[in-house]
């Protein structure tokens, strides 16, 4: 007898803020594993041009509207929520923008998914939940003290998101990054803020041109060398991480918060001179004093994620991270991303 067999077609989820450095490496990583990714995006610090594995729709995080629609539209089964503003001292300078974006971005989205049907979220949190550590390396049961309102703004995200779990059913996974660095290792996509300001990108720049000093916050600190001490994890392993809390998500697993970085220290200066190694130039460097709030280490301890997620990041170096974050520097797509600004 004849008939027709029925394609299962590939399950379909919203990676909002899916145009920016971690979001278009999770897209990516969401194609290579079967997913078909649909990115939101406003384009405000995103790029058109990282939307490379899914389909695009333009829109604003606050608007319940536009969030319904395509959710709807593209009969959304799962989200991945990274859409926010990341800039710590502007946060403190422009609390109301934050507030506005990542706390009633996320009770915005958190409405049309209930209203749309979609119970399963993985959150882009941050390790800045915790504020200043208390002990180290920092687990998930460290108190969550933020010493910045970007910190704030995600700590209260958390906090709704868990109450629509309690409340309505929402499965969810907050993954709580550290330092993410690195590039694409393929070069397909990378990191292009502006303005830029995480280290690895700073210290290529002043590699490159010598009039651009990378300013060292600090060199007093209570550290091996003097500088600030922070964990470094692949943005390539960030992005396969919520490859693996969705699929825990999908098999009914419980909610629950994971730590995502290499618990292992790395200081301003080893950055530097890991830089230096790989481009064969010296980084042109400016030494001021800290900044107010900086503590000295920041360390993960992500076991947690390791045991229960099945996570092992692949670039655990320093050299690693920096030659990718390097090959995306020298990519000319980067330079058509500048220019389409």
């Amino acid at each position: 007898m004849w008939y027709t067999k029925k394609v299962q077609s590939k399950m379909k989820v919203l990676v909002t803020g899916g145009a920016g450095f971690i979001g278009s490496h999770t897209a990516k990583a969401l194609r290579a594993k079967g997913y078909e990714p649909v990115v939101y995006d406003n384009l405000f610090r995103g790029h058109r041009g990282a939307v490379r594995w899914g389909d695009f729709e333009r829109g604003e995080i606050t608007d319940r509207t536009r969030l319904l629609e395509v959710l709807r539209k593209h009969d959304i089964r799962a989200v991945i929520h990274l859409a926010a503003l990341a800039y710590v001292g502007e946060s403190m300078s422009e609390p109301g923008k934050y507030l506005e974006t990542n706390v009633g971005g996320t009770m915005a989205l958190l409405e049309s998914m209930r209203t749309a049907g979609v119970d399963r979220l993985v959150f882009s949190s941050t390790c800045a939940t915790y504020g200043v550590p208390e002990t180290l390396p920092l687990t998930e049961s460290h108190p969550q003290s933020p010493s910045n309102l970007y910190g704030e703004t995600k700590r209260m995200a958390e906090k709704m998101i868990a109450w629509y779990g309690d409340l309505f059913g929402l499965q969810w996974i907050a993954l709580r990054y550290f330092n993410a660095a690195g590039a694409d290792p393929d070069a397909e996509t990378g990191e292009l803020h502006t303005p830029e300001t995480h280290l690895l990108p700073l210290a290529i720049e002043a590699a490159i041109d010598s009039s651009q000093p990378l300013r060292v916050l600090g060199v007093d600190y209570d550290t091996a060398d003097g500088t600030a001490v922070r964990d470094y994890v692949h943005v390539a392993d960030l992005a396969a991480a919520h490859v693996l809390a969705l699929r825990r998500l999908e098999a009914g697993n419980p909610s629950a918060a994971y730590n995502l970085g290499t618990g292992a220290g790395v200081s301003v200066r080893q950055v530097i001179e890991a830089v230096a190694r790989v481009s064969g130039k010296k980084p042109a460097v400016c030494e001021t004093g800290r900044r107010a709030g900086d503590p000295p280490a920041v360390v993960a301890d992500a076991s947690l994620a390791r045991q229960t997620l099945g996570w092992t990041p692949r670039f655990t170096q320093i050299e690693r991270i920096v030659e990718t974050a390097w090959n995306w520097r020298l990519n000319p797509l980067r330079q058509v991303w500048m220019e389409a600004r």
